[in-house]
This record gives structure tokens, C-alpha cells and sequence, in this order.
């Protein structure tokens, strides 16, 4: 394994040289795309092994084996002949792959990935050593393949300050414990609608691995999940991510969840579970709001898939949701709506409030995990502040949220009780009628008392500002609303 010592650097060395890579997020997108055909070449040999009849969908002049495997005689393309194949040859064929409805999903993936797909080195001679880099992993070694998974990981963290693609990336830490406390059971079905780089997939499975011990519990495991990425980039990255974790027919579609009309659902598009870090602050065509009722047609993305999870989750389903502090205050028509429709019918029996810059350097807006579940109308809620870990003022790149950091919310999970401190609420239990009376619908309840305050870039200042006169015009709206009534019955 020693070749994985430094892969990320060597590539990263290479790259700098070139002069048709444009920073962190060109860079990485170039290593994607080779990374799945690697990957997908070693999961052929498997798949040929096990399946003596087996073709691949790749022609044999685009299979990596035999235009970017180096055999070291010589032969191997590079320079100006390998940019030529790469460009007007590798890259319009898998493009134009011929894909249909009868199309086995582990072979039209290759399409699917390749659809957006960029080359952006001009250096044929330095990309021929990023191949090389590359083609030295051997995943037929099931260490090293294990190994690789971590390193992958890395890959995708770099995603966190590769500008805009951050939103595609939830930490680890993160994902990881919210699949425990939903704890995954065999023969259950997980989706993630909006499933970025695939981190709450991987960390589902992981979790439920824990509980496979048969053949057909193993068969189930491999039909757990579901996921629907918009991007095609995150796409290919999750493709990859699943295809390293042993998933050999990725159920993840390159497509976009808002674009589907919520009323048309049917049983057989209900999942029993659903974790997700919906997009949020991001914008949608104008028409994506006709594909919702009126009452919670809602202009921010978070909002609508919000709306989409209640749509989709079975009776007696369970379902862990990260969503902004602006759904929790938000008093907006489409966000009260929302969130009385949850109360109504669903289960919300837990809110954590997670510390601020947990998405840092992405983000800095603060966030909060919702658990609930199809089991009836919300009775009471319980809130869990979080707080930052001591030692630690904010969470950054080189510091990020650890696992360990969860495991106060752990010992309180099972044993749950009412916490003050300071003077301040840190775990406290509300009634529904406390939520919707006193409350308003207005769920930013146990929250941060002390603050510092927080440097916000240009377009997240405006965010913050749009989101809070939105909610303060709402508020504005039903007093005045609720003044007229008044005057309105004094005067009869």
C-alpha cells in the first residue's frame, strides 16, 4: 500500500503544472472522471470473473486497460497523441454511449457520468503521469481498495473549500451519526433526494453492514438505497464512492427531485427511511413551484424538499433531516404551512442544534438535524443544544467535526432529560400545543445564547438579511391581521 502514501499530493504536484487547470474544483473533477474509469475497470474483472458471458458497454479502445495503462514497454499513449485520443475519441464515445430503458444500471451509469463530463488538462505528458499515479492503485487487493476509501474520502473534504461545490459535501461525522440514530434495519430502504457525493449512502450502509450476517440479509443490503443527485459532478463522485464501498449496482440517478409533481407519488415510491442535508439558499426555476400544492410552494430549496420527504416516507418511516435556522424561525406562509403539515401528521420527536461552522469553510450558517417519523401527529418535541467542544472556537478545514463531538447528544438520547445551564435551556421538552400556541410554529427554541459574532461573506450576509425580513414581514402580516380581526369585531 505504499503507493497511497501522498496520492493526493503527487496528483495535486502534477496538476499545478498544467496550465488548463483552474483551481481546487477543476482539479478534483479531473481526478474524478479517471478515478471511475479505474474503478469501474477493476469492478469489470470482477464482474467478468463471476460472468463468463459478460460484455462490457465500454468499446475495447476506451476500456482503461488499453489507452491509459502503462505496460511499460513503451508503447503507452502520451503528449499530443494522448490528449488527441482523450479529447476526440474517449470522451464523444462514452458520451454517446447507446443507453435505453433495458440498459443494466451498472452499465448505463457509464454514460450517465461521462454526460457532463470535462477534460481540462492541455499537458498531455503531465497527464500521462497523472495516469500512471492513478493506474498504480490496485483495487483488486482488498486492503488496498479499503485503504482507497479513506483516501477518497479526503478527496471529497477537499470538496468543503473548493468554492461553491462544498454544497455537496456533508461531513462525515455527520452523516455518520445520523444513520446510527435512525439505526438501519435489513430489508429497509434508505433515499437520499439530493444525495451530493453520496456521504449519507455510504454511512447507511456502513451501519447496516453492522446487521448483515446471511446471503439474502447480504442481498437486501445491496438494495438499501436509492439516491437522485441534480449535478452531474457530485453524480460521478458518488457513482465512484459507492463503486469503492462494494456497491456494484449504484441505485443513484442523475436527476432532478424537485421536477416531479408530490401529489403523483404513489406507495411504491415511498422509502422506509430518508437521510438527507437538503440544498439550501440555492434557487430553482419559477415553474418547480407548480409542482407543489399552493400552501407550501416555497421559493427556498430546503423548503420544497422538505415537502418532498413528507410525500415520500412510508407509514411508520423514519426520517433524519438537516435544514438551516431559517426553517426553524421561519414565519412565511410556505414555511408555517410546512411546518404544521409536520406536526399534524408526522412525528417530530427530536431537534438538535448543531454549533456554527460544522459546514465551515463552505458555510457558516447554523444548522439543525430534525428526527421524525410517520407515525402520527407530533405529541411533544424534544430540543438538544449542542454546544461547541471544549478547546475549540470554530470548526475548520484542518479541525473539523469529529465523531467524538456527538457524544454528549449520544449519552442523552437514551436517557433523556431537561437541561439548564446558566440560566439557559440546553435539553428541554415541548408539547405540540406549546409549539403551535406560544410558540407560533416558530421552532428556534434551545438555541446558542452567547453567540459571537459571526463574519459573514457578501452573499451570505444577504441571504441572512433576506431570510430574517421575509420571516419579520410575516410576523409583521399576522399581527396585523390579527389587529384587524379585533377592530373588525368591535366594530360589530
Amino acid at each position: 500500500m505504499s503507493n497511497l502514501t501522498g496520492f493526493v499530493k503527487k496528483l495535486r504536484d502534477i496538476m499545478r503544472n498544467d496550465a488548463g487547470i483552474n483551481g481546487d474544483a477543476q482539479r478534483i473533477e479531473q481526478i474524478a472522471w479517471m478515478l471511475f474509469l479505474k474503478v469501474y475497470d477493476a469492478k469489470e474483472e470482477d464482474w467478468k470473473w463471476d460472468d463468463e458471458n459478460y460484455q462490457s458497454i465500454i468499446p475495447e479502445e476506451c476500456r482503461w486497460q488499453n489507452w491509459a495503462h502503462d505496460d511499460q514497454k513503451g508503447s503507452a499513449l502520451t503528449g499530443g497523441k494522448l490528449l488527441d485520443f482523450v479529447n476526440n475519441t474517449l470522451f464523444p464515445t462514452l458520451k454517446q454511449l447507446p443507453v435505453d430503458t433495458a440498459t443494466p444500471v451498472k452499465k448505463a451509469i457509464v454514460q450517465t457520468v461521462f454526460a457532463d463530463a470535462n477534460n481540462y488538462m492541455k499537458d498531455g505528458v503531465l497527464l500521462r503521469q497523472v495516469l500512471n499515479v492513478i493506474d498504480g492503485l490496485d483495487f483488486s487487493d482488498y486492503e488496498e481498495s479499503h485503504a482507497f476509501g479513506e483516501i477518497y474520502e479526503t478527496i471529497l473534504k477537499e470538496l468543503q473549500s473548493a468554492g461553491s461545490a462544498g454544497e455537496f459535501y456533508t461531513p462525515r461525522a455527520v452523516t455518520d451519526f445520523m444513520a446510527e440514530m435512525i439505526c438501519p434495519q435489513t430489508g429497509e430502504t434508505m433515499a437520499d433526494f439530493a444525495c451530493g457525493t453520496g456521504g449519507f449512502l455510504v454511512s447507511w450502509l456502513k451501519e447496516l453492514k453492522k446487521r448483515v450476517e446471511t446471503t439474502d440479509e447480504e442481498a437486501l443490503y445491496n438494495r438499501s438505497i436509492l439516491g437522485i443527485e441534480k449535478k452531474q459532478f457530485p453524480y460521478m463522485l458518488c457513482v465512484t464512492n459507492l463503486l469503492l464501498h462494494g456497491l456494484d449496482v449504484p441505485s443513484v440517478y442523475h436527476a432532478n427531485t424537485l421536477l416531479h409533481d408530490v401529489l403523483d407519488y404513489t406507495a411504491e415510491d415511498k422509502v422506509d427511511v430518508i437521510l438527507m442535508n437538503p440544498p439550501y439558499g440555492g434557487s430553482e426555476k419559477a415553474d418547480v413551484k407548480n409542482h407543489f400544492p399552493a400552501d407550501l410552494a416555497s421559493s427556498e430549496t430546503a423548503d420544497l424538499f422538505m415537502s418532498v420527504i413528507m410525500y415520500r416516507l412510508k407509514q411508520n418511516g423514519r426520517a433524519a433531516v438537516i435544514l438551516p435556522d431559517g426553517f426553524l424561525f421561519g414565519t412565511d406562509n410556505a414555511k408555517v404551512n410546512i411546518k404544521k403539515k409536520l406536526l399534524r401528521e408526522f412525528n417530530l420527536h427530536t431537534v438538535i442544534r448543531l454549533p456554527g461552522s460544522v459546514f465551515s469553510p463552505y458555510t457558516s450558517i447554523t444548522t439543525n438535524i430534525l428526527f421524525f417519523d410517520n407515525t402520527g401527529a407530533t405529541e411533544e418535541t424534544w430540543f438538544y443544544r449542542l454546544d461547541m467542544p471544549e478547546g475549540y472556537k470554530h470548526f475548520s478545514k484542518t479541525r473539523p467535526m469529529l465523531s467524538a463531538h456527538f457524544e454528549p447528544v449520544r449519552q442523552w438520547w437514551n436517557n433523556r432529560c431537561e437541561i439548564t445551564q446558566e440560566g439557559f435551556d440546553k435539553a428541554k421538552k415541548f408539547t405540540a400545543e406549546q409549539l403551535t400556541g406560544e410558540h407560533g410554529y416558530n421552532l428556534d427554541l434551545c438555541g446558542f445564547p452567547h453567540q459571537e459574532e459571526e463574519i459573514l461573506s457578501p452573499v451570505e450576509l444577504i441571504r441572512r438579511y433576506e431570510e430574517q425580513r421575509s420571516s419579520l414581514n410575516a410576523e409583521i402580516d399576522r399581527v396585523l391581521q390579527d389587529i384587524s380581526a379585533l377592530l373588525g369585531e368591535q366594530e360589530t
